[in-house]
């Protein structure tokens, strides 16, 4: 038991706690930024198709199962805002709260946790011409992805934080827990990968655009 406890409580990555000789059960956490993975998995469809995409319907669990195939991940979860509807514009926040029930629906059915934090509201900005546009704009997902990556490092929850997302603000926390001894993959996109987070992470898994049309439903 105590050789045990003397293992987890080595400052290092999982990985390198195997190179040195140690046989250990890496506990890793797949953290995907719902939005940001959201957009960066339709501008690659847009590019190939130009309908819209029906984001309720995709396989995420098939396309993680096909990235991360070497990876045996202890829990899953996608951060998302709260869309809170916009007075200027009901019908259209009532779409989006509709689209986004359907999508938490459909990924907790594929085994996915799904944690809502921070909220997703319309506001009205300068567009071209200066004219007025309604932009919806999401706040406190990223702040929550940090939030727990620092605590569940500190608390030695986790050997190992798959990051899918591609904000740039959270490479302070990856800073963070890379010093507690947790390693942190950077999962991004071949088409648009984020220097600053390739730099900051242990390393980075890059998915393909063939991966991601892969498993469109009917594809």
């Amino acid at each position: 038991m105590f050789g045990w406890v003397y293992i987890y409580n080595i400052n290092a990555p999982a990985s390198r706690k195997v190179r040195w000789g140690f046989c250990i059960m890496a506990t890793t956490y797949l953290l995907i930024d719902g939005e940001n993975f959201k957009r960066k998995i339709a501008v690659v469809l847009k590019s190939f198709d130009n309908k819209r995409p029906v984001r309720h319907e995709y396989n995420f669990r098939g396309l993680f199962d096909k990235v991360l195939k070497d990876t045996k991940l202890k829990r899953v979860i996608f951060y998302f805002a709260r869309v809170k509807e916009h007075p200027d514009t009901k019908e259209k926040s009532k779409t989006l709260i509709e689209e986004q029930r359907l999508l938490k629906t459909h990924l907790e059915k594929q085994g996915f946790d799904v944690m809502l934090s921070g909220r997703i509201r319309g506001q009205m900005e300068d567009g071209f011409w200066k004219k007025k546009i309604l932009v919806f704009k999401e706040k406190g997902a990223d702040v929550k992805i940090a939030v727990d990556m620092v605590s569940w490092s500190c608390d030695k929850l986790t050997d190992s934080i798959i990051l899918g997302s591609s904000d740039s603000d959270l490479q302070p926390a990856i800073k963070e827990i890379r010093k507690r001894g947790v390693e942190c993959i950077y999962l991004g996109f071949e088409n648009e990968p984020n220097k600053g987070l390739t730099f900051t992470a242990n390393r980075t898994i890059l998915i393909r655009n063939s991966e991601i049309l892969e498993f469109i439903k009917n594809g």
